[in-house]
């Protein structure tokens, strides 16, 4: 398995760790709104805090692949948009939020950033 990944092109290693490592990450930040919501905060603090481990675990190699092709201004607007993009359908479907036009203008901003950041290369 790690031999299929590292024959995988550096940015889509990059991306691909960045995405699972956003998924833990946005369970340990806001899950416990949802799901111990009753339990005191310390609980909750010590659940995130378990969840993000795994978040941790596939940032830091993401981040390390990711610094070989990518500045560390590109990688952390990429890490920006992602978070953005794994955050609105969390939000929708697991929180139950309303969906809002405002995440599509925040997503048009972040376009805006990804030029930006990737204009010189």
């Amino acid at each position: 398995m790690i031999t299929f990944l590292q024959s995988l092109p550096v940015s889509v290693q990059t991306v691909g760790l960045l995405i699972a490592s956003n998924v833990f990450m946005t369970f340990a930040w806001y899950g416990h709104l949802r799901s111990h919501a009753a339990s005191p905060w310390l609980v909750a603090a010590l659940v995130s805090w378990g969840i993000a481990l795994f978040e941790y675990l596939l940032q830091v190699p993401a981040n390390r692949i990711g610094h070989t092709q990518f500045s560390v201004a590109q990688l952390k607007i990429m890490q920006e948009v992602i978070t953005l993009s794994v955050f609105v359908p969390f939000a929708v479907f697991y929180m139950k939020e309303p969906l809002k036009l405002d995440f599509l203008w925040a997503g048009l901003c972040m376009v805006g950033a990804v030029y930006f950041m990737f204009r010189s290369n």
